[in-house]
Parts: structure tokens; sequence; C-alpha cells
């Protein structure tokens, strides 16, 4: 039988075990894929702690890629063989899973496997949090919080592209350097540099008119003072910590500012808004624009080690465990 990392507790990485399941055939509207590689992401931290609650046991797993083995009855979008990806619903662990088709995109020729598993929900949270959630062009400057992690780098290159200029911020020398590399023309080392007083220098005093903040604790007050007024702050991310307690009224007085806490899971929620995402993702990874930077790979059965390294900041770019 195949293998899965499943838990049944929420904890350390120690809860996460390698164990045998059973996966049967798949039913109407689903296919099988068995996996070729599966992506490392925040959440999946946040889903084994039980900061965001999930029915257990449950297989850990946000995004995925694999090649079709079975098809349900009446699906003709997909048959066996076909080379898919996928980021949502939870269970990518798993050397082999069942995937509703409303969530599965096909792999166009020309993107790897691991590069496909690696980007379907770092890549697509890029997508809406610069297309749809703040639309930002040609112009612009922006502030990406951890422009060195999975989708920092990818949002930073990905917002180049469009013509804005990027603001980074990092905790080291050495992931200043992957900053500067993923398109941020400014960089601030935070472990020695205040990020609100090197934003306003650079902006002039203007500030900006969105930071994008995967931190959370850490950085949610500074990030509402680097805002330019009516400047938004979009908080889609918990890395440091959540944050538990807020005023709206500061809002008012830092300058009428928006806040808003967006999900990738909103923005795709049909069919049309998924493969609008995974067109416009293929295709800026294809052409070069957005270059995926794969920096780590585990095998699948280590996922527990892989938990350790990114919760200490040991990792860069993009990871990806291997069955």
């Amino acid at each position: 039988m195949p293998h899965a990392i499943r838990m049944y507790e929420t904890g350390g990485p120690e809860v996460m075990r390698w164990e045998e399941v059973e996966v049967g055939q798949p039913a109407a509207g689903e296919v099988r894929v068995r996996t070729t590689a599966a992506g490392l992401n925040f959440i999946d931290t946040y889903h084994r702690t039980g900061l965001y609650p999930m029915p257990l046991p449950l297989t850990l797993g946000m995004e995925g890629a694999g090649i079709v083995e079975a098809v349900g009855p009446k699906v003709r979008e997909f048959k066996v063989g076909d080379r898919v990806a996928y980021a949502n619903p939870i269970g990518s662990y798993a050397e082999v899973c069942i995937r509703p088709v409303a969530r599965v995109v096909k792999i166009p020729a020309g993107v790897d496997d691991k590069i496909a598993a690696s980007i379907m929900l770092k890549g697509m949270t890029s997508w809406y949090l610069l297309k749809r959630t703040f639309k930002v062009k040609k112009g612009d400057t922006i502030l990406m919080h951890a422009a060195a992690g999975g989708v920092g780098q990818i949002l930073c290159q990905w917002a180049k592209h469009l013509g804005a200029t990027v603001i980074g911020t990092v905790g080291s020398d050495e992931k200043a350097a992957l900053a500067k590399k993923a398109g941020c023309k400014h960089v601030i080392v935070t472990s020695r540099e205040d990020f609100v007083k090197r934003v306003k220098e650079i902006t002039k005093g203007k500030g900006v008119p969105v930071v994008y903040d995967g931190v959370g604790k850490d950085t949610f007050m500074g990030s509402l003072d680097c805002l330019a007024p009516c400047g938004m702050l979009v908080s889609f991310g918990n890395s440091s910590g959540a944050v538990t307690q807020f005023n709206p009224g500061v809002l008012a007085a830092k300058g009428s500012l928006f806040l808003t806490r967006p999900t990738l899971f909103t923005y795709t929620a049909t069919r049309e808004d998924l493969t609008a995402a995974a067109r416009d993702l293929f295709a800026v990874v294809k052409s070069k624009a957005v270059k995926i930077s794969i920096n780590q790979t585990y095998p699948l059965k280590e996922a527990a080690q892989a938990h350790r390294d990114l919760e200490a900041r040991k990792t860069t770019g993009s990871t990806v465990l291997l069955p």
C-alpha cells in the first residue's frame, strides 16, 4: 500500500507519522494522482500545531503535483497519464491521493513537476495578492516582508515584471542577496535596520500604497506605519505568530488605512478563477519572468525534519518533498 504523512493530534513535528494508507478508486468528479512532488508551506505548520484547526486524523500538505493514474466516472477533462497539479484540498503529503477534478489543473509542457508542486500555493498566492487584492501597476512602490521566502521571491519577481519598485525586508545578509536577485530594488535587513524608518527614507516620507505582510505579529504595527494615506495592509500570514488584539480606530488615526486578511481559497473558489490563476502563473514561469528557486528537497517520509528547518528559518525559496 502507498504511504502518507499522518497525524492524530496537534503539536510539534514529532506528531507526524509515516504510515501505510488505503487509497480507493476515484468517485465521480475525482481523479487518483500518484504524487511526484509535494510543496512545503508555512500553512502546513499551522495545521500541524492547530493554529488553523482541522479535523483529525489528517494527512498534511496543501500543494502537490503528480500523474493521474485513475479517473472517476464521467470525468472528461483528465485522462490517465496526465501531469497535474493542485493547491487544495489538504492531503499532498501522500504517495497517492484522491483529488477533486474541480481543484486540479494540467501542468503545461516546459514546466517541471517539482516546479509545479512548489508554485501552486505560493505562486497563486502571489497572483491574487498582486492582481486581485491590490492591483499593482507600473510605477507603484510596494513593500514585501520576508522577501527571500517562498512567496516573497515569486511575488517580488512578478511585481518587478509588472513595473513596480519593490522594497523587501529580510533577516540576514544572505537572504538580502536572494531578495536582490528576486527583483527588490531596496532590501532592508531587519536584524540591524528599522524597516519603518528605511521605508520612509526610500519613499521620501510618502510611504507605500501597499504592504504585503506574511510575518504577522512582529511586523504588523510597523507595516501600518509604512503606508501612505489610504494605503492597504495585506496581512496574509502569521510566520511570527498571529495578531490577536487590534483596534480598528488605529486605521483612522494612521491615515484612513485599509486592512485585509485574504486567503487563496476565497480568490480561487470558482473553477474560472482557479484556471485563470494557474494560466497566468504558468505563463510568467515559462517566460522566465519569474524564476523558481527550489533550494531544498527532502524525502517525503522526512517531512518532520523539513518542518523543523522551515520553522527555524533555515530554508530559503521553495522546498519540495519527494516520495
